[in-house]
Order: C-alpha cells, then sequence, then structure tokens
C-alpha cells in the first residue's frame, strides 16, 4: 500500500508539473485552433493521446496493466460530453486545466473546482432518477476496448491507429498551405491536387517542426536551471506526462480526474456529517460497496495540485490571483456544468480524449465527438461578434 502511495504522489507531482510548464490545457488545445487556427497546444495534446495510445498497447500487449476503463456506450457520452465541453470552454480551464490553475494560486479556479463538487452532488442525488430515463434509455452497447476486440497484437493496433491519427493532423494541417499555393495557379490548372498534396505537405510540416523542436530542446539542455524556469512546449510536456501516464496505468490504472473528484466530493462531505454511502452513486458505484475513504486515484489527483504549485513556485508563476466579480459566472456555471456533464457522459476531457481514445474505448470516441462539439460550438458564442477562424 506505501509503494502504491508513493507512486501516485510521484505520478501526481509528475503530471501537475508537466501541465504547468507546458501550460497543457484542453480548452487552449481546441478553442485556440477555432479560433484562432492555433494549433501550439493541439500539437501537444496530439503528441500526449498518440504516444500514450502506442505505449498502453505495448503494456496490455506484454501484460503490464492493472485494467481498463471501459463504460458502455451510447448517446450519454455524445450528450453528456457536449455538455462538459461547454462547460470546460465557459470556465476557462479543462479538468486538468483547473487543477493546475489552482496550484498556480488562482481563486477562480478553486471556485470551479468547488462547483463541479456541487455539480458532482447534484448529479449524486439525481443519480436513481437517472439510471432509468437517461443512462438506460440511451445506452446501446457494452463498453469495449478495440484492444480486446481484435487478436491483433496490441502494439501493432496501437501504432496503426496512431499513423492514422497523424495522417489526418497532417491532412488537415497541410490543406490550408496547398489550397493557398494552388488556389494562385487556378486559372491555368482545372484539376485542383489538393486533397492528394494535403498529407505530404502536413507531413513535411511535421518534420520540419519535430527537427526545430529537437533542435530547441538540445539547446535548452546546455542551461538546465535557466531552462527550467521557462514556459515548456507543450510537445515536452507531451513527454513528461505520457511517461507518468505509463506508470500510472502499470500500476493502478488509467488516468482520470473526474471521477477521484466526485468521490473526493463524497468523501468531504462524509466528514460533516452526510452519509455519503448511503447515496447509491457514491457508495455503490464511485466506492463500490467498499466504503466512503481516501483511494489511491484521489491522492494522485491532490497530489496534481502540488505538482503545479511546486513547479508554478520554482518559475516564479505562482501568486494568489483574485478574481474579477465579472469572471465569478465563469467559475460557477462552468464548474456546475464540468461536474454534471462529466457524470452525464460520463468521464471529462482526461477520461475520454486523453486515456479514453489512448485506450481505443468505444465509449470515449463517441464522449470526445461530444466534448469538442460542445466547444466549437461555445467558442463560436464567446466570439460570436469577431468571429472565428475556423
Amino acid at each position: 500500500m506505501v509503494a502504491t502511495l508513493l507512486v501516485a504522489a510521484v505520478v501526481g507531482i509528475a503530471i501537475g508539473a508537466f501541465l504547468q510548464k507546458g501550460r497543457f490545457c484542453f480548452v487552449n488545445a481546441f478553442r485556440d485552433f477555432f479560433a484562432y487556427k492555433d494549433s501550439r497546444v493541439t500539437k501537444g495534446v496530439l503528441a500526449a493521446t498518440l504516444l500514450t495510445m502506442v505505449f498502453w498497447g505495448i503494456a496490455y500487449q506484454f501484460g503490464y496493466y492493472q485494467g481498463f476503463w471501459t463504460p458502455d456506450w451510447g448517446l450519454t457520452g455524445l450528450l453528456g460530453g457536449f455538455v462538459f465541453g461547454v462547460g470546460m470552454t465557459y470556465a476557462g480551464g479543462c479538468a486538468s486545466g483547473t487543477l493546475y490553475r489552482a496550484g498556480e494560486g488562482y481563486l477562480q479556479f478553486w471556485l470551479t473546482l468547488l462547483f463541479m463538487g456541487v455539480g458532482y452532488a447534484g448529479f449524486t442525488v439525481a443519480f436513481p432518477t437517472l439510471e432509468s430515463t437517461y443512462f438506460e434509455a440511451l445506452t446501446f452497447g457494452t463498453g469495449a476496448t478495440l484492444f480486446e476486440l481484435t487478436s491483433v497484437p496490441g502494439g501493432l493496433v496501437a501504432l496503426a491507429v496512431a499513423i492514422v491519427g497523424l495522417l489526418v493532423y497532417a491532412t488537415l494541417t497541410g490543406r490550408s498551405s496547398t489550397a493557398a499555393a494552388f488556389g494562385e495557379r487556378a486559372d491555368v490548372a482545372q484539376l485542383n491536387p489538393t486533397a492528394l498534396l494535403a498529407p505530404v505537405v502536413g507531413l513535411r510540416q511535421f518534420g520540419r517542426g519535430t527537427a526545430a523542436y529537437v533542435r530547441g530542446l538540445v539547446r535548452a539542455w546546455r542551461t538546465p536551471i535557466a531552462s527550467s524556469k521557462q514556459p515548456w512546449d507543450p510537445r515536452t510536456a507531451a513527454l513528461g506526462i505520457t511517461a507518468a501516464a505509463v506508470l500510472w496505468f502499470s500500476q493502478v490504472s488509467i488516468v482520470g480526474v473526474t471521477g477521484p473528484e466526485a468521490r473526493w466530493t463524497g468523501y468531504l462531505l462524509s466528514q460533516v456529517g452526510v452519509d455519503a454511502a448511503s447515496f447509491d452513486y457514491w457508495g455503490s458505484v464511485l466506492f463500490q460497496g467498499q466504503g466512503v475513504g481516501v483511494t489511491v486515484d484521489m491522492v494522485m489527483i491532490a497530489f496534481v495540485i502540488v505538482g503545479a504549485f511546486v513547479a508554478a513556485l520554482w518559475s516564479g508563476d505562482f501568486s494568489v490571483r483574485v478574481p474579477k466579480r465579472r469572471r465569478l459566472p465563469n467559475a460557477v456555471v462552468g464548474g456546475l456544468m464540468m461536474g454534471a456533464g462529466s457524470r452525464l457522459a460520463p468521464g471529462c476531457n482526461i477520461g475520454n480524449i486523453y486515456s479514453g481514445i489512448a485506450e481505443l474505448s468505444i465509449h470515449s470516441f463517441i464522449a470526445a465527438v461530444g466534448i469538442v462539439a460542445g466547444v466549437y460550438v461555445m467558442t463560436h458564442w464567446i466570439y460570436r461578434d469577431v468571429g472565428c477562424a475556423i
């Protein structure tokens, strides 16, 4: 038990530090891409997810894992994911982004965490009704991962999916530049080969970007202390988060945020006299009849905030920041939607986009679509006066 708690502390501190140093937030990754076509953080998210998928596939293939998280699939993922995506965009931080900003001293994100807890508690009260009217009505199949549905070795499955993901990304990033290049010669060519050339152009851009990143990494190693205090490239954060996630997968489970947070809510309420175990969702589902207590994933999540705090303090980024009054509705409404949406899905951006896609869960692919759609709609609403790039 002591060894597991030590792993939880190491993984939590590492994830918190890498999140803070890389400003690794899924709201930034999707909102900035939709609003400005800025893919800086998107590249980090893509790298972390695909690398984790490959390493988890290899770990599964050789039996070095503790189990998958595969909820039953259906429209619950799509609808709950959409609510969560709208909420995290309005709040200004995803499940992981909220944790690292809380560690940096943003009181607004502590308020967001508080109202996420209110969302978890409200969902718990409504769970007996939702179980029959929502989950049973909108669930179509038993949860599964593609790793278990195929006889192909897990490492090869993960590598094939990662290559497809990379090609899709290369096509999207290469499409705009090839369209511009051939658009200038539209008067002399009837056949526009943009669709064929886009992946090639995108892969070249990916190769040049990766080479430039490696050169920057080598330069940073020449002055390690000074570099450690500067903001890091999101791809560096992706590498660190991947290493921590692989360790967690081999020792405990996949990485999740809102599930442990919902358990923290039940536990803290039990400490002030609420009989949390008497509620079906806390007693039977989250704590699985084992009693309301502190679990190892709750410890890991707490150390994420500690890791972000230490990294922010080291970099000089930490300070207690009081939110402006006009930002309070973002924390309250956004937090409530994130808490409730993550339970309705179930799962948040980390559980469904990062870990869920990395473990090739059918439910998580559906939920990820809902989350990204929620971010897309909310981004367009927030920037409705100036318009979006996409």
